[in-house]
């Protein structure tokens, strides 16, 4: 046997044996994508792409073999991801509104293979996933513009869903109108309050009457069915697509830096990470003086940054409210377990809706 035989004898051994490891590989593969689909998370995940890459290069002691490893792993996760995307072809995402809303295009961005189930309202899309209709559901949180999305909130608040991740999405609003229309034509403008809000100084510069909508897409429904030369929506391009109106003018937002925070909802609360660096937490305080304040100390002490704290009538009692959280820090560390602990002496209620590592832009 020459050398070169011997050394492909050697190279179809080891091909036998990662063939078997390949196998092994792709189970647990399956087991992420099942996994990723209860939890509503997305395929793609760079951050730790990157960390596998770095790490699992260092267990290559050949310096003239390392980057090639490096490629051989790219491969790996690239032929793992194709194999996610099948599994994961026909997962449900609930949102609020119609095609073209602006919750349908950032779920399109975050599962380019589910199919974006559309709802009549926020509460409609969440009572999907608690009813098992849809896997997740995708709702505005906050506007950079035009701030918080109460009734979201609420529904974070009094139901059963746990957020597996916030996404944050770049919004322009443009004005939409039936074909032929231009803008002097136009006296009235429909959307959702929040793009309306977005939009107050263009609205006001044109002199435009305004009418509320369930959402932008349905606005531009409402419009295109209509027909009339002097009504405009506020919405996306993509809508303006799906309904065939015309765009007479983009980027009417008043901020350069429109942007939205969209959390996923999901039944199951997503398993912690020792990466974990972002949390949000609801609680209510006891009716004792200096309550709220001890609450706030208490997170405080325990190395946690509050990023954000709002409140929101409870609705059950007058003048009775919860608090939203966001904050920095692993709330599932030992100082998380000591915080909440000691959070107990002063609230009556704590639910802990996320836990993750951090925001995704997309």
């Amino acid at each position: 046997m020459t050398d070169l035989d011997k050394a492909r004898q050697r190279i179809n051994e080891i091909d036998r044996q990662m063939a078997s490891l390949f196998e092994k590989r792709m189970d647990a593969v399956k087991r992420v994508a099942s996994y990723k689909k209860e939890h509503g998370i997305p395929v793609d995940d760079f951050l730790r792409e990157e960390q596998i890459i770095k790490q699992n290069s260092k267990l290559i002691s050949s310096e003239e073999y390392r980057s090639y490893y490096v490629n051989f792993l790219r491969s790996a996760i690239d032929v793992s991801k194709s194999m996610q995307h099948r599994l994961l072809d026909g997962m449900r995402v609930a949102f609020s509104g119609v095609k073209g809303a602006f919750a349908d295009i950032v779920a399109k961005r975050i599962f380019p293979d589910a199919i974006p189930l559309p709802c009549a309202d926020f509460k409609a899309a969440y009572d999907a996933v608690v009813e098992g209709t849809c896997d997740c559901a995708l709702l505005p949180v906050e506007n950079s513009f035009n701030g918080d999305v109460g009734k979201v909130m609420d529904l974070a608040f009094f139901g059963p869903l746990y957020v597996s991740g916030v996404y944050e999405a770049e919004i322009v609003q443009n004005l939409l109108a039936v074909k032929g229309a231009t803008i002097n034509d136009i006296k009235t403008v429909i959307s959702h309050p929040q793009a309306l809000g977005q939009c107050a100084s263009f609205i006001k510069k044109h002199g435009f009457n305004t009418e509320e909508a369930v959402n932008t897409a349905v606005a531009a429904r409402q419009v295109a069915k209509m027909g009339r030369r002097d009504i405009a929506a506020i919405g996306s391009v993509e809508a303006a697509e799906e309904f065939g109106l015309n765009k007479l003018e983009g980027g009417i937002n008043e901020s350069n830096s429109n942007t939205t925070r969209f959390a996923v909802f999901s039944r199951v609360q997503r398993e912690p990470s020792a990466n974990d660096n972002r949390f949000i937490m609801m609680f209510t305080v006891k009716n004792v003086a200096g309550s709220l304040g001890m609450a706030v100390s208490v997170i405080g002490e325990h190395g946690f940054n509050l990023r954000a704290l709002k409140s929101r009538p409870t609705k059950e009692l007058i003048w009775d409210y919860y608090f939203y959280a966001e904050g920095e820090g692993n709330i599932n560390s030992e100082q998380g377990k000591a915080m909440i602990t000691e959070l107990k002496t002063c609230c009556n209620e704590i639910k802990i809706i996320a836990s993750y590592e951090k925001e995704v832009k997309i």
